[in-house]
């Protein structure tokens, strides 16, 4: 009878505290949020759960399918496209003649009244001219070539934009599949959870164990709940970020991501710091920006040549007089302060743009170097996680478990090894993400694609 009552005093407390955190939980979390872990648990002891997710929510996207279609959709990448297109228009307006200027003149003899003059006086005439501004040789086509410099800035600019954008695509992508992947661990080891607490609570009704465990295993379970919700935000959050850049409309089914495995690296250090200098979109923008500068300085050592102009008039007089045939020939002559002012300034432009374009370049090789440093590391994490740490932390709960269920061992035991179980299974997936995060840096800085 003591034990009978013991047993329901027990039960009885710990219904209690679930519904307590039940209610907590109601009150601050949506209903769809909360529904989400409920309904996973039932999925809880199958291995590959994060892989039947994927098939329940839907097939899962490839990467390399969504890159294609955020080339052909994205608001920024048409943005810079266009600003682009636009700018190829600039060469043939400054390479231009200034548009000729015509002249109607009508000039009296003896009176203001118009045509005063005309059939009495052979100074009275009607004229008709025209007048061209002709710069210096050389002047029009260097403004055509800072011209299309200032286009292939503006193009290269595009290349920027595409891999910026690109990049996020990826890292949201792959966050997306960590979080899929996470959400399988914490709704697995909440089944095992499951398994230690109702063990903590067969010793404790047999009064071999403690109250404090069966609640300690019951708030960890209430944990992992935060936990999975906290995981429907941030996969909400990527959502987001992944359908602003495919162009698709927010309330879209949402994207599935494949599996998240580890790319191994096969280029050196020295080999990527080489494709940086080479083929980083930023460097490539800086030097066409330098190529535009030097064409100005060379466009503005050229202003201090004098423009000319040449103009003709055709003066009719009456029939019983002769008709006048005028042509002019005229040149200005720049002043030289300001022509000095805008060469000192292209030059200084010059110096401006290769100190960024240095300044870019060393930036981005210490982050290569840096994003290198962590892939290598890493990757030997990933095969200690995989080939040592986990297997050994499976090995030593399912041995706890045999342990505690016969009382040759006490809960705090089984508990710390249940907590390594589930801490490296996260830790173990937040590297595989950080590595495959560090490789899309390196392909947007270095320029290269990894398979």
């Amino acid at each position: 009878m003591r034990r009978i009552c013991c047993d329901v005093r027990v039960r009885t407390r710990r219904e209690e505290f679930r519904l307590i955190v039940f209610g907590l939980l109601t009150l601050i979390g949506s209903a769809t949020v909360f529904a989400a872990p409920q309904e996973v648990l039932k999925n809880e002891q199958s291995p590959q759960v994060s892989t039947e997710m994927q098939h329940e929510a839907g097939n899962p996207t490839p990467l390399s399918v969504l890159i294609e279609e955020a080339e052909k959709n994205d608001p920024a990448i048409h943005v810079a496209e266009s600003a682009a297109k636009a700018a190829t228009f600039g060469a043939s307006q400054m390479s231009t003649l200034s548009d000729p200027q015509f002249t109607l003149q009508q000039f009296s003899v003896g009176s203001p009244r118009p045509f005063a003059g005309y059939t009495n006086s052979d100074f009275a005439y009607i004229g008709l001219g025209v007048s061209q501004q002709f710069p210096y040789p050389g002047k029009r086509k260097l403004r055509g070539l800072v011209a299309d410099r200032d286009a292939d800035a503006v193009k290269a600019h595009v290349e920027v934009v595409l891999q910026d954008e690109i990049e996020t695509l990826k890292t949201s992508y792959f966050h997306l599949a960590y979080l899929q992947q996470t959400l399988g661990i914490l709704q697995q080891n909440s089944s095992l959870l499951q398994q230690i607490e109702q063990q903590a609570e067969a010793h404790y009704s047999a009064g071999q164990g403690n109250q404090r465990d069966v609640l300690k295993a019951q708030l960890e379970r209430t944990k992992i709940l935060r936990e999975i919700s906290m995981h429907h935000q941030l996969v909400g959050e990527d959502q987001a970020v992944l359908k602003r850049i495919l162009r698709r409309p927010q309330d879209s089914p949402d994207i599935v991501p494949e599996i998240l495995s580890e790319t191994f690296l096969r280029y050196t250090a020295s080999e990527l710091l080489d494709k940086v200098r080479e083929q980083n979109p930023n460097v490539q923008e800086d030097a066409a920006m330098i190529q535009r500068n030097q064409t100005s300085v060379e466009l503005a050592q050229k202003e201090f040549r004098p423009d000319f102009e040449v103009s003709y008039m055709y003066e009719n007089t009456d029939r019983k007089f002769r008709d006048y045939y005028m042509l002019s020939f005229g040149v200005n002559f720049p002043r030289r302060k300001p022509r000095r002012a805008a060469l000192a300034q292209a030059q200084v432009n010059i110096e401006r743009s290769q100190q960024e374009q240095d300044s870019q370049l060393q930036a981005a090789l210490a982050e290569v170097q840096k994003q290198y440093v962590i892939v290598k590391t890493s990757e030997e994490q990933l095969l200690i996680y995989r080939d040592g740490l986990i297997p050994q932390a499976q090995a030593t709960i399912q041995a706890g478990l045999t342990a505690y269920e016969s009382s040759r061992t006490d809960f705090e035991s089984l508990f710390s090894s249940y907590m390594d179980v589930l801490n490296l299974n996260l830790e173990y997936q937040q590297t595989l993400l950080d590595h495959e995060t560090a490789l899309v840096h390196i392909e947007r800085l270095s320029g290269v694609t990894l398979p």
